[in-house]
């Protein structure tokens, strides 16, 4: 049975088994590959989306749940030629190490920013403690999102 959303600002149907996972039918049915398998157990972050302005783990997220919802993926997030102020804040602060959690961790970032606009770094320590680096970035990690919530209160 088809499944209709909104993702990355367009309507897309897809004939998948609505039992699949969301992570599978963004990178194997729409061949948007930015969000990465981790664990597939909701247990890294690695594979964080948004579906209606919310975080979600998509390894554990159906397909079928997501019809007519909107979700976001990294590639989504922001373009080359306008980043999100999470993606600036990233670059900026060199974030990133071997990248593969990045794209799960500037989700639930985004996220973050999004419902709370300045947090404390005690409230991005939580946010953020589902998401994990295996480098051990966190302290650029928090950085970045404080730099982020900076830029987005200029813009």
């Amino acid at each position: 049975m088809p499944t209709t959303f909104i993702i990355n600002g367009r309507t897309e149907t897809v004939d998948l088994p609505p039992d699949m996972p969301l992570l599978w039918a963004l990178r194997d049915g729409l061949n948007l590959t930015g969000t990465k398998f981790g664990c597939g157990v909701a247990a890294c972050g690695a594979c964080t989306v948004h579906v209606n302005g919310q975080a979600v783990r998509s390894c554990q997220t159906a397909l079928g749940d997501v019809a007519g919802a909107t979700v976001t993926t990294i590639e989504g997030l922001g373009n080359p030629a306008a980043l999100h102020a999470v993606q600036a804040a990233w670059l900026a602060a060199q974030v990133a190490q071997c990248g593969y959690c990045q794209s799960g961790q500037i989700m639930q970032a985004a996220a973050l920013l999004a419902e709370t606009p300045n947090p404390t770094d005690a409230q991005i320590d939580e946010a953020m403690s589902g998401n994990l680096c295996r480098c051990g970035t966190y302290p650029r990690i928090r950085a970045a999102v404080q730099d982020a919530a900076n830029r987005l209160k200029e813009a």
